[in-house]
């Protein structure tokens, strides 16, 4: 029991060791931490309510996962074939779809909970 215990506390090390390198070596990683920035504090001034947080905050999680999991394949990718192929370009290009996919999406959810509230406070 106690060998489980320490596995899985193990394993817990090596996300939180994940979460730090995704953060520091990628860049769009970055990018996004600042467009959470900026949002978080839009929310904060224009009173979002309890369940467009809940909305918004899921939204920002299903971009820094997808973005997360492209960079995953990525790296897994440039293992497996460090030389250019078809193949690798299309698992690449797809799993960065994925994440500019969630951006647009999550951008559409963002702009019918926040434009109605910035139209409020402009007029």
């Amino acid at each position: 029991m106690l060998t489980y215990l320490k596995k899985r506390i193990q394993s817990f090390g090596y996300a939180i060791k994940g979460i730090f390198t995704f953060f520091r070596h990628t860049p769009h990683a970055q990018i996004h931490l600042l467009a959470i920035l900026v949002i978080s504090i839009l929310g904060q001034y224009l009173g979002l309510s309890r369940i467009e947080w809940c909305i918004i905050v899921a939204c920002m999680g299903l971009v820094i996962v997808a973005e997360a999991l492209n960079s995953a394949i990525e790296y897994a990718v440039d293992l497996a074939s460090p030389e250019k192929h078809p193949l690798a370009a299309k698992a690449k290009d797809v799993a960065a779809a994925a994440v500019l996919l969630g951006v647009i999406f999550c951008g559409v959810v963002w702009g019918m909970i926040f434009l109605p509230k910035i139209w409020e406070v402009l007029t």
